[in-house]
């Protein structure tokens, strides 16, 4: 069984190109390398003792696609990590995230079935629900976004749904992810941001490895526990390992599902930083800032149907995700160093 991989060079995708090499499957990775490393996908290689190939261009492009479709063949399955990520950004250049993220599916969508493969899983994301109060979130929960980056997300969920519609063998899993943290416990692939990180964890990290000096706290005044926003964080394995349940289900079935992928359990900010110092015996300094615009107080999934019908559930608990972070960040100060 071949699996096709887009984006499988970036965090998430890394994680899961190991667990689909261990588990069996033959890989093939499409990466344009822009939030990426080749390094990554060597030390999976590394990891598994298996080799598959690298193709670094860009699954925005048509021809690009099914020259992999044609050399790598047959190919049974995608599952489809790339795209533009950044919040922020994408709400300064939002041209170029609808653009990007937007023209990666369709020409999946189109090339895909040129060449006998109807099953995908797609990468989405919890910010594809609308503004609630309501906790946690399931999946029939309203849907609407709040930046550009969310809004390619929702598009592309609703793309691979019309097409679903007019085509009924295609077999899409759409996986709405929560907050991913961690790293292999290997310690040798893991997050590796440009810059100042944008996501609670690998801030926490380079502040423990003193690249930066202390963690900046947005808000401490929501109505939760401490003040500070609580979020569903998830081991980045955890993660792959609802990537190969999704596919085996989108294999064995046609249509289009829907899942959220979290543990179900929200952690406030200065949980996190406590969770971290004490797996770790390290101290983390930090500072109360204002609140940034758009930040809600509280966000968490409701796994339950991930459970009922895909047999996955989240099993590694917040220590291992803060020892494993710390474990790739201690022995990767510079990530993967080619950035």
């Amino acid at each position: 069984m071949r699996v096709l991989l887009t984006g499988g060079a970036g965090y998430i995708g890394s994680h899961t190109a190991l667990a689909l090499l261990n588990a069996g499957y033959d890989v093939v990775v499409l990466d344009n390398l822009s939030n990426s490393s080749p390094e990554a996908f060597r030390r999976v290689e590394a990891l598994t003792g298996k080799k598959a190939p690298l193709i670094i261009g860009d699954c925005t492009d048509g021809d690009t696609v099914r020259a992999v479709f044609e050399n790598h063949g047959p190919i049974d399955a995608v599952i489809h990590f790339a795209g533009l990520k950044a919040v922020g950004e994408s709400v300064e250049k939002p041209l170029d995230y609808y653009q990007n993220n937007l023209d990666a599916t369709m020409a999946l969508c189109r090339v895909m079935p040129e060449y006998g493969c109807r099953a995908l899983v797609f990468s989405s994301s919890a910010t594809v629900y609308g503004v609630t109060q309501e906790m946690p979130l399931r999946e029939d929960f309203p849907t609407g976004c709040t930046n550009p980056y969310g809004w390619t997300k929702w598009i592309s969920e609703r793309i691979l749904t019309d097409v679903a519609k007019a085509d009924p063998s295609r077999s899409f899993v759409l996986l709405r992810y929560f907050n991913p943290i961690g790293a292999h416990e290997s310690g040798r692939i893991g997050e590796d941001p440009a810059g100042i990180p944008n996501n609670l964890m690998p801030y926490i990290c380079q502040v423990a490895s003193g690249k930066l000096d202390h963690l900046r706290v947005f808000g401490n005044d929501y109505p939760t526990r401490d003040g500070t926003g609580e979020r569903d964080y998830i081991h980045v394995m955890d993660l792959a390992e609802g990537h190969l349940a999704a596919l085996d289900y989108a294999l064995k079935n046609s249509g289009v599902e829907v899942f959220n992928l979290g543990t179900g359990t929200p952690y406030s900010v200065l949980d996190i930083v406590r969770a971290f110092e004490e797996a770790n015996g390290l101290t983390i300094p930090y500072e109360i800032t204002p609140r940034r615009p758009g930040d809600i107080a509280v966000c968490y999934a409701d796994a339950s149907r991930a459970r009922d019908v895909l047999h996955w559930q989240a099993k590694r608990d917040l220590k291992q995700m803060c020892r494993d972070a710390w474990n790739w960040q201690k022995h990767n100060p510079r990530g993967y160093g080619d950035k």
